[in-house]
């Protein structure tokens, strides 16, 4: 007889909208469902503990072929724009929410959602399924982003199967359990803006409100905060994302959190040699979604939303007053962490042409952004020698050496200690990140069923900061053959 997995019965708060905002359904079976990965940390954070063994009931609820007690399953609808263009409806088209429960932590509540449990209505020809390749990824990378400090929805397991999906070739499929208080997106606000329901674009915002920040409720204009409140975290995202090295790669209005998540893990990447132009994406035919761009286009999305908005907050002026500050927020973080990044306790006036000139070095030189970045902590002011690994990274040796000189004099101009700078900085310039070859080592060897990878990664990229030296290579330039990777929309 088969042990019930300890899982709480499940609220659904989104299922208290009124149907038009969802349909209800239930997830496709997925056959002879087996555990890829689980994440002890996220599992925590709603009392949720790793299953033990071959727990089937555990396999059974998060592939979708039973129904836990109290869910819900649902699928939402919203609409957005895809690389700027007005796409319509949308939805959720391969992913299935099957409730809440409670952050361990007493914060609030936690949605529970399974990424390719199957059609939906919106699924729009798809199947409604996600093969392991991309679960895997998005495991890893949610999980990542949350050790390196970075809003982010959360995953809690992925669930692999034989399955055959066809993709550019056929593959298995597997399904994904993230987790984040809110799926809810700049794109739900404008299906119902762009379809003239103004009644229900209330009734969201309202619902945004009191669940979310139920602080904004007692301001003059309620709407108007929350506009100005996203746009904060957004701006604040994407300096974040700049921070380490991250490209999103489809950063349409339907994949952008009304909480200032990071949402929809699909053609990411890691920056390795700088190119500020780089698109990770290789479907971005324009690089409209280049690292360079993001910062641009997360502002556009916040307008995007201020549209949708716009009925809510009355009027025009309103509207751009609660948009007007994402340029100064975002260039004030985005300073603060490059600051911190190149281990600087002040900012000066000239601080930002030695950043602007750091950056033509990396540039020019295509140099690894995040060993750069590692290494550069390591740095010590009264002895040039000892730059010879960071000077290894960068091909143009006098140009570096006249830069690492100016920089040295910023140091010593603040009475910088080595020692301290170098913990400072080791804090926030991580060592590992997600490069995609390492992911893709993973991929392989889970598609034979060899999960030892994704564990070990899972545990590296649970501590980004630390040495660990055993791991070393992970830290490593990627191999040649990596730079042939790609990956698209499917990924």
């Amino acid at each position: 007889m088969t042990t019930p997995y300890p899982i709480a019965p499940l609220g659904n708060r989104f299922a208290d909208l009124p149907p038009a905002f969802y349909t209800r359904l239930q997830p496709t079976p997925l056959p002879a469902p087996y555990l890829v990965g689980f994440s002890d940390d996220a599992g925590a954070s709603v009392g949720l503990p790793r299953p033990a063994g071959d727990d089937q009931d555990f396999l059974d609820i998060f592939a979708g072929n039973r129904i836990a007690q109290g869910s819900q399953p649902l699928s939402a609808v919203y609409s957005g724009h895809q690389f700027g263009v007005w796409a319509g409806q949308l939805g959720d088209g391969r992913a299935i929410t099957l409730g809440d429960l409670p952050a361990a932590d007493g914060s609030g509540r936690i949605e529970l959602q399974l990424k390719g449990a199957g059609m939906t209505p919106y699924s729009r020809m798809g199947d409604g399924r996600a093969v392991l390749r991309s679960s895997i990824r998005e495991f890893l990378c949610s999980e990542a982003m949350a050790a390196l400090g970075i809003p982010t929805t959360r995953a809690l397991t992925v669930i692999g199967s034989d399955q055959r999906v066809l993709r550019e070739t056929p593959e298995t499929a597997a399904v994904v359990t993230r987790m984040a208080p809110s799926f809810i997106r700049f794109g739900s606000f404008e299906h119902w803006y762009y379809n003239q329901r103004f009644d229900d674009l209330k009734l969201l915002g309202d619902t945004v409100l009191a669940q979310f920040y139920p602080e904004l409720l007692g301001q003059d204009n309620p709407y108007q905060a929350l506009l100005r409140e996203v746009t904060r975290r957004t701006a604040t995202l994407m300096a974040q994302w700049q921070a380490v090295g991250f490209m999103h790669g489809v950063m349409n209005t339907d994949n952008m959190s009304i909480l200032g998540l990071t949402l929809d893990y699909g053609p990411f990447g890691f920056m390795e040699a700088f190119d500020a132009r780089h698109i990770c994406n290789h479907t971005d035919s324009q690089g409209r979604y280049s690292y360079q761009m993001q910062p641009r286009i997360g502002q556009w999305n916040c307008f995007a939303l201020g549209q949708a908005m716009l009925p809510l907050i009355g009027t025009v002026e309103e509207t751009e007053a609660a948009l007007a500050d994402y340029e100064a927020i975002f260039q004030a973080q985005h300073a603060a962490l490059f600051h911190a990044k190149l281990g600087l306790r002040t900012q000066q006036a000239e601080d930002s042409q030695l950043l602007e000139a750091l950056f033509a070095i990396l540039q020019a030189n295509h140099v690894d952004f995040t060993l750069f970045f590692r290494r550069l902590g390591d740095l010590q002011i009264g002895n040039p020698a000892h730059d010879e690994p960071l000077r290894d990274l960068i091909l143009d040796r006098p140009a570096f050496n006249a830069w690492a000189t100016q920089y040295r004099a910023r140091l010593r101009a603040e009475d910088s200690d080595d020692d301290a700078r170098r913990l400072a900085m080791h804090a926030v310039n991580p060592k590992y990140v997600l490069r995609n070859y390492l992911a893709q080592v993973a991929i392989e060897k889970a598609q034979q069923k060899d999960f030892s990878e994704v564990q070990r990664l899972q545990a590296i990229l649970r501590r980004p900061f630390d040495e660990q030296a055993e791991f070393d290579r992970y830290a490593d330039l990627p191999p040649d053959w990596a730079s042939h990777l790609e990956v698209s929309c499917s990924s």
